[in-house]
């Protein structure tokens, strides 16, 4: 891989590991799922008049609208809004031993006793954070970003039954199919929409700006242009990269407190997640999001 395409790959992550930051300023000023419903209105209306409709893949399309748009993010967001930053940019990284679990169940892929030992090391980092004293009241909210984890590596099934529909039509599109749903979604368990949507300021609408143009335009125009260059295997590592700026966005912009317990935690997940990615099989071709 060229060094300027590894130091663009790098780039995404930092943007994506700061998605955490950004989601939390955006909560002072908008309720979690109306910001998110927000963020995809305005991704699939910059996107769609722009890209290929995937009309054959439509159904799945509308599907993965609920599933990835509807429940994973709603859930995600949810979750993010009740803990810190630093604790979902660890936690939502369990969808990659569900992924790996589920392509084992699945599709028969072969996990092996390191990805197996990479698996426990995950799980058990998240139960240390679930154990720390301050994360008793938290702990709902942190099993939703963990319920997000699992619901991703669902979607991932989708992502692959589409075969080779085109990635940004399938972004652009499913975006648009999931804004309404979570308006809906938003009217049903959220207040005051049209009072924050006035209100909003530089929190609220800078936060939504950055998850369009630099998490969605910018990040996914990168990651969906180099998959198509290299090789699933050679662009998994960079995402590792992720939760390493969620902690530290979540530490240094925000002020979050970090214990012993939940950094020896925090290492535990990502370790264990790095030998998942690492001893990935070259046959998996599902790419992960964030």
């Amino acid at each position: 891989m060229r060094l300027s395409h590894a130091a663009l790959l790098f780039g995404v992550m930092v943007l994506w590991g700061l998605n955490f930051v950004a989601a939390k300023f955006g909560f002072r000023d908008f309720e979690p799922i109306f910001l998110l419903s927000l963020r995809f209105l305005i991704m699939g209306l910059v996107l769609v008049p722009f890209v290929e409709m995937p009309r054959a893949k439509m159904g799945h399309v509308v599907g993965l609208s609920f599933t990835m748009g509807s429940l994973h993010f709603g859930l995600m967001f949810t979750g993010v809004a009740g803990v810190d930053a630093a604790v979902a940019a660890i936690a939502i990284q369990l969808q990659v031993p569900f992924a790996s679990i589920l392509a084992a169940i699945l599709f028969k892929d072969y996990l092996g006793w390191r990805r197996m030992l990479g698996m426990a090391g995950a799980f058990a980092g998240i139960v240390l954070i679930a154990g720390e004293p301050r994360m008793e009241s938290n702990l709902f909210h942190l099993g939703l970003v963990v319920t997000a984890s699992l619901v991703f590596a669902t979607s991932n099934i989708q992502v692959k039954a589409m075969g080779d529909a085109p990635p940004l039509g399938v972004l652009g599109w499913s975006s648009l199919f999931a804004a309404p749903q979570l308006f809906a979604i938003s009217l049903i368990f959220e207040d005051n929409h049209w009072r924050d949507f006035q209100a909003a300021g530089t929190y609220g609408w800078g936060a939504v700006a950055y998850m369009t143009v630099c998490v969605g335009l910018i990040g996914y125009g990168i990651w969906y242009s180099f998959l198509r260059r290299y090789t699933v295997n050679q662009v998994m590592p960079f995402t590792l990269v992720v939760p390493v700026f969620g902690v530290l966005g979540g530490v240094w912009i925000l002020g979050e407190q970090m214990t012993w317990q939940m950094i020896l935690g925090s290492v535990l997940t990502v370790a264990g997640v790095a030998v998942i990615v690492l001893r990935r099989p070259a046959t998996a071709e599902t790419p992960l999001k964030s």
